[in-house]
């Protein structure tokens, strides 16, 4: 493991101590390796390599030579991934650091600095790795972000859908709020199969659609133009093409939760459902409750704002053993993104906003915070107050900063989810406060009973 700074009191004052004396930097880019060893291991100590399997043999086997044990790279793109796997297959400490924490040096930049920078922050253990998790839930991961991906391409043939029918002067979003629910399904099915009379269309209708018949026959009197029916069938060809890779990689995401190392014996503790009504639209397709109660030990689903989908993604991005890295709540929700970044100058508060980083997790979070908005719980009692004096948005920080530490708290300490402990009710709040307005009453009586006087 990587050594953190050390100072030493000398006669000179005060000196960083060199902590990782066997310490690398590497440069990453696309082509090449730039890397850069102590100067007293080698005549030739920066070198630059290719990018090649057989380079990257070649960097572990001179890495070995030189007596080096730990090496720090940057975070460039997906660059990193197979030297920094082939390393650590290969026995070194290998830390990786964001690209903003390393920008050293004002003079000109060339890749021979920039590694032989890494080494010396390296060495005096200056470098903060970045979170990785373990490589199974990289896997995860991985394919989490892939479904992601197909479902918002299966969400744009949706929209090219929706497109075809307005250019045709069928009105079918106006009267129905899912084209793709029942009803809509078997009416794109009659159009593309030929049927064009409206009435017959809206016979095909659900009948708990809260629209009538009669409105949703008007909406079907179009213009049935040949190009956009040809975009119509084609559009919704591809939507359910992407429906069915999203169930094979459901199945895939599956085997992989099923050989993830378990942290509890699932057979002795037993799992308490949350009860949640689970979403019908683009649900994951294996039960992620039961998998992610045997990772974590205790069962996340019953947060407030938890649901399936969430669970899957959290566990491919943090894995089971996030809490030993992370001290405590607070850096956790840091490290997510969740909280503000104070600037102070002159004893001044100059900034408060939250900087504008993208972390998948905090994105996991904010999204929870946003489905609590209307709940009937502490966590909704306290969105909707966060927002009566801040507004939307902050709101949206604030709730995904406690449910983040919920979370957090709840998998390192395995206790239940408990509601009574995340704030007041609302009818205790309302109490608190009618009687901070009596107070205030009785406070404006006494002034102008005074000012009577």
């Amino acid at each position: 493991m990587a050594k953190k700074a050390k100072s030493l009191h000398t006669k000179k004052g005060l000196e960083l101590k060199i902590v990782n004396p066997n310490a690398a930097g590497i440069d990453i880019a696309d082509t090449e390796m730039q890397v850069c060893v102590p100067s007293d291991r080698d005549g030739e100590n920066n070198r630059r390599f290719g990018s090649f399997t057989r380079d990257l043999k070649e960097i572990s086997g001179w890495l070995k030579a030189c007596g080096v044990d730990t090496v720090a790279m940057e975070a460039t793109g997906v660059y990193w991934t197979p030297l920094f796997f082939r390393l650590q297959e290969d026995g070194f400490d290998v830390i990786l650091c964001n690209a903003r924490d390393v920008k050293n040096i004002s003079e000109k930049k060339t890749d021979e600095a920039d590694a032989e920078w890494l080494m010396l922050l390296h060495s005096y253990g200056l470098l903060k790795p970045s979170f990785q998790p373990e490589n199974a839930a990289r896997q995860i991961r991985n394919l989490c972000r892939h479904r992601t991906n197909l479902l918002q391409s299966a969400a744009r043939e949706v929209q090219h859908m929706q497109k075809a029918m307005e250019q045709m002067n069928v009105k079918l979003t106006n009267v129905l709020s899912d084209i793709l629910g029942v009803s809509g399904r078997r009416i794109i099915d009659a159009i593309l199969e030929g049927e064009r009379n409206p009435k017959k269309l809206a016979e095909m209708a659900d009948g708990r659609c809260k629209r009538s018949k009669e409105d949703i026959a008007l909406s079907l009197e179009g213009t049935w133009d040949e190009d956009h029916l040809f975009v119509l069938r084609q559009s919704k060809d591809l939507y359910e093409y992407y429906q069915g890779m999203i169930a094979q990689c459901d199945a895939e995401i599956e085997e992989l939760m099923m050989r993830f190392p378990t942290t509890i014996d699932t057979e002795r503790a037993k799992l308490v459902r949350s009860g949640k009504r689970l979403t019908k639209k683009n649900a994951v397709g294996f039960d992620v409750e039961k998998y992610a109660f045997g990772i974590w030990g205790v069962n996340v689903m019953d947060l407030s704002g938890m649901s399936a989908g969430s669970m899957m993604q959290l566990i491919g991005e943090l894995g089971s053993d996030f809490t030993r890295k992370f001290d405590t709540p607070d850096k956790f929700c840091k490290w997510c993104n969740l909280v503000p970044n104070n600037k102070i100058s002159g004893g001044k508060l100059i900034s408060s906003r939250i900087p504008k980083r993208k972390n998948p997790t905090g994105q996991i979070f904010r999204l929870c915070a946003n489905s609590v908005a209307k709940s009937n719980d502490p966590l909704g009692n306290f969105f909707r107050r966060i927002k009566s004096r801040s507004g939307h948005m902050q709101a949206i920080v604030a709730t995904a900063h406690k449910i983040a530490s919920i979370f957090f708290v709840m998998v390192r300490d395995k206790v239940a989810y408990d509601p009574s402990k995340v704030g007041d009710s609302e009818e205790v709040i309302l109490k608190k406060k009618l009687a901070r307005l009596k107070r205030e009453l009785l406070s404006v009586n006494a002034e102008l009973s005074k000012s009577a006087c």
